[in-house]
């Protein structure tokens, strides 16, 4: 099949543009020559959270993404990109351009006593954001940061967006949240309650960032990173774009996996040859599934949740087109996800709660409190916040998760979820739109990548240089490599990529994968026969699996890497 061809075409008639609209000049360096003088582009860093790899158009699914797919169209898409498994981690990698234990977030947001878990970025690391300002960029943030575990309005700041290179700042300092009613809402330095009554944070973080690039009034170039909470749990999504949704899902999940995983073959994401996972064997069939409207809701939100996502990206496109000359055309946009599909039932389980027929009265919050709860007890006009299997979600008053049986559809053709560091966990999309330097608009890339890349790239693309020593520390050396080689089709010359997450393991050079669900044996796969991780290569190979488990554990002592579970310690008991 010649995919590019399909793809163009696909894209075309999806994003509604002519072949004139995608003959883009080509450069020969990373720096593109506008109007006579050399210039840096602009970069902006888009992040989904917790959305899988099949979700969007352009990599197969059926979500209305037409703002990401005429990115995708006039851009490139990479196949074999990958992140850390969990939000904060990822987020970490992201920042620095370091694997995430060696910037002190090697778990979650709790210190545990070692330097690889300290749950707050360390000063060994700089963020893309501190280097690109450096190097004369206005750096701008809009959405969730939680690289830190100080969150309080009050407590230690030395870890927020402003102090860690960010101009300026708009989002929530913590990794969850009511979209109506966000924990650890701030800007700047300063913690804030929504600003009206019809807040929704999607469209917060996207109109932020709208407003960043509109008060650009600078020669200097930015860099933007827009983290969106969107599709993490809770379900929340406004109701026009759930209408959209409506009955779409009515077939089930075994049929959307069937139908995304046809596209994908025929867009050229994966292969044929690569045999789709089995359904889940915690997940029924859809046929035998109970109460279907429910779980046909728990989709249709998610699904508006994604959609409300692209909308905005559009507005943030809308607006560099608007602005000076050139800057559409010299931004680079990198779009991705922090990990693969959630398969957490987070509060769709057990009975309603709290029991309708017992509610007490609640008192509305008072509009200029602030919220300090990842779950509210209480809607700001004072509804109780519900949860429990059957809580039809997407208003304010719900908190529920979409869960396991669609998460496996999002995670098409994949093995496990989030957490995990089988395909399922770790691939993400990566669109990558400049159109001043990208050649073949509309292409794939097959390269493997991962988060350490971004700021490799980042230096490469602004000409900057990654410090030695900042603010009086000495930094970790750089772990990634630029993806500007791939931009031009050619290979990303590295050793290995390695992962680490609550035991699960994994190293990868090449073709093979070495990798552990915790707290499992090694296995071992040839992902250009089998990315679908389904047939284990460990016994018919065991040089092959002492050699990457060799490199897994010297990577791993060289990182800071514990084995897991990891007890807490003081400083005392190290």
């Amino acid at each position: 099949m010649n995919t590019h061809s399909y793809t163009r075409r696909d894209f075309l008639k999806a994003a509604g543009l002519t072949a004139a609209a995608l003959t883009m000049p080509g450069c020969t360096s990373a720096f593109q020559s506008l109007g006579g003088k050399r210039q840096r582009p602009n970069i902006i860093l888009i992040m989904a959270d917790d959305m899988g790899y099949s979700d969007i158009g352009c990599y197969g699914g059926e979500i209305h993404t037409p703002n990401l797919d005429r990115l995708a169209a006039g851009g490139l898409r990479f196949t074999q990109f990958y992140n850390t498994a969990r939000c904060c981690p990822t987020r970490a990698s992201l920042m620095t351009g370091l694997y995430q234990h060696q910037a002190g977030v090697g778990h979650m947001m709790n210190d545990r006593g070692y330097d690889g878990y300290r749950g707050d970025l360390n000063n060994r690391c700089v963020t893309i954001a501190e280097v690109l300002k450096q190097a004369g960029y206005s750096t701008y943030m809009s959405g969730k940061w939680h690289v830190t575990r100080h969150r309080g309005p009050d407590g230690p700041k030395h870890n927020w967006p402003r102090q860690r290179g960010f101009d300026r700042f708009f989002g929530t300092i913590h990794g969850a949240g009511s979209f109506y009613d966000p924990c650890s809402l701030t800007r700047d330095n300063t913690q804030i309650p929504p600003d009206s009554d019809d807040f929704y944070y999607t469209d917060a973080i996207s109109d932020n960032a709208v407003k960043f690039i509109r008060g650009h009034n600078s020669d200097k170039p930015f860099f933007m990173y827009v983290a969106y909470t969107a599709p993490h749990w809770p379900m929340h999504a406004l109701p026009r774009d759930i209408a959209k949704y409506k009955g779409r899902y009515a077939r089930g999940w075994d049929a959307l996996r069937a139908q995304r995983h046809k596209r994908m073959i025929e867009m050229g994401i994966v292969q044929s040859k690569w045999k789709i996972t089995e359904r889940d064997s915690a997940v029924s069939p859809w046929e035998q599934a109970e109460n279907k409207q429910w779980h046909q809701r728990r989709m249709e939100v998610y699904a508006a949740m994604v959609d409300c996502l692209d909308q905005g990206i559009g507005r943030i496109v809308s607006e560099l087109k608007a602005g000076n000359a050139g800057s559409f055309e010299n931004t680079l946009i990198f779009f991705l996800a922090d990990n693969g599909g959630c398969a957490e039932e987070y509060g769709s389980r057990g009975l309603i709660k709290p029991d309708p027929s017992k509610e007490i009265p609640l008192k509305p919050m008072d509009k200029n409190a602030l919220q300090p709860d990842m779950q509210p007890k209480v809607t700001r006009d004072g509804r109780p916040v519900r949860t429990g299997k059957g809580v039809m979600p997407g208003p304010a008053d719900t908190y529920i998760a979409y869960g396991r049986p669609w998460a496996n559809a999002s995670n098409t053709p994949f093995r496990l979820y989030k957490h995990w560091v089988h395909e399922g966990g770790i691939a993400t999309p990566l669109i990558a739109h400049w159109p001043s330097h990208v050649k073949a608009p509309g292409e794939l890339r097959h390269q493997p990548g991962h988060l350490i890349d971004i700021m490799a790239t980042c230096i490469d693309v602004a000409g900057a240089k990654y410090p030695s020593r900042y603010k009086g520390h000495k930094i970790t050396p750089m772990e990634g490599k630029s993806l500007l080689p791939a931009f031009d089709n050619r290979t990303i010359e590295r050793q290995a990529l390695y992962w680490e997450h609550e035991g699960n393991r994994a190293v990868r050079k090449g073709k093979w994968k070495l990798v552990s669900k915790h707290p499992g044996r090694w296995e071992l796969y040839d992902l250009e026969a089998d990315r679908t991780e389904l047939n284990n290569l460990a016994q018919k190979y065991p040089q092959k699996v002492e050699q990457l488990k060799a490199m897994y554990g010297s990577w791993a002592e060289r990182c800071a890497v514990k084995p897991w579970p990891i007890k807490n310690v003081s400083k005392d008991d190290k």
